[in-house]
């Protein structure tokens, strides 16, 4: 069994009277520590799948497996627990408490895990060891997605899902971004699902979900993945 496993996952809303199928009987599977690009328009149903894979939204119907586990049939309880425990989240627009310094918002997200990373040496891996004690505003955009992704992975999770982790910055910015999440998969094993409608970035992951009116087109693996560097937007 793969790490992840999606059975026929759909998710309707209802709007009035009006149904909405955001996502249309999903299947796919990710290997554990695959860096993963889920790409598609806006309105394709990609931060919807995201959200499910992450335990913040329950799908309709269908399976959603994790390491073997179906988190579309936990409790409420169940998915605070996996959230707390097994997922880290980085938003495109960064989500940074403005009071706590760089160091505090970090600490934020280590303080409720189970096996926790320093919030100092997370820092300094993703190049931050001389803005600990600033506070957002005194930061970049990209020095501020930066704590973001310090913030996810302090929590030392298995699987990090990042929403258009690059939509605000620029292409140089970008690739650093890119690059931290890249290492996070390929040295330290988590499992890396990047949703973007970016097409750019999808030759630097192992597997490609394309997604569309609420559907999947096609997944492809990547047997030699581009090198971060040489990808342009």
């Amino acid at each position: 069994m793969s790490y992840i496993e999606i059975k026929d996952s759909t998710k309707k809303f209802k709007t009035g009277a009006t149904e909405i199928i955001a996502n249309d009987a999903l299947t796919f599977s990710i290997e554990k520590g695959e860096l993963v690009v889920i790409l598609g328009a806006s309105g394709a149903g990609k931060s919807t799948l995201l959200n499910i894979l992450g335990g913040m939204d329950t799908n309709t119907s269908g399976q959603v497996m994790i390491d073997g586990n179906d988190i579309s049939a936990y409790s409420a309880k169940d998915l605070i627990t996996y959230r707390r425990h097994e997922v880290g989240f980085v938003f495109q627009f960064y989500n940074l408490v403005q009071n706590l310094t760089t160091k505090e918002n970090v600490e934020l997200a280590s303080e409720i895990a189970k096996n926790p990373l320093d919030a100092v040496d997370v820092l300094k891996e993703v190049g931050l060891n001389d803005r600990i004690d600033n506070f957002p505003a005194q930061l970049s955009g990209g020095e501020q997605q930066r704590v973001s992704i310090a913030r996810a992975i302090a929590k030392n999770p298995k699987i990090l899902l990042c929403d258009e982790p690059t939509g605000a910055l620029d292409s140089q910015t970008g690739k650093q971004i890119l690059q931290i999440l890249q290492d996070r998969s390929r040295k330290q094993g988590a499992t890396v699902i990047i949703v973007t409608h970016n097409s750019a970035i999808a030759p630097i992951a192992d597997r490609v979900v394309r997604m569309s009116d609420a559907k999947i087109n096609e997944v492809e693996t990547n047997e030699q993945p581009s090198d971060i560097a040489a990808i342009e937007w």
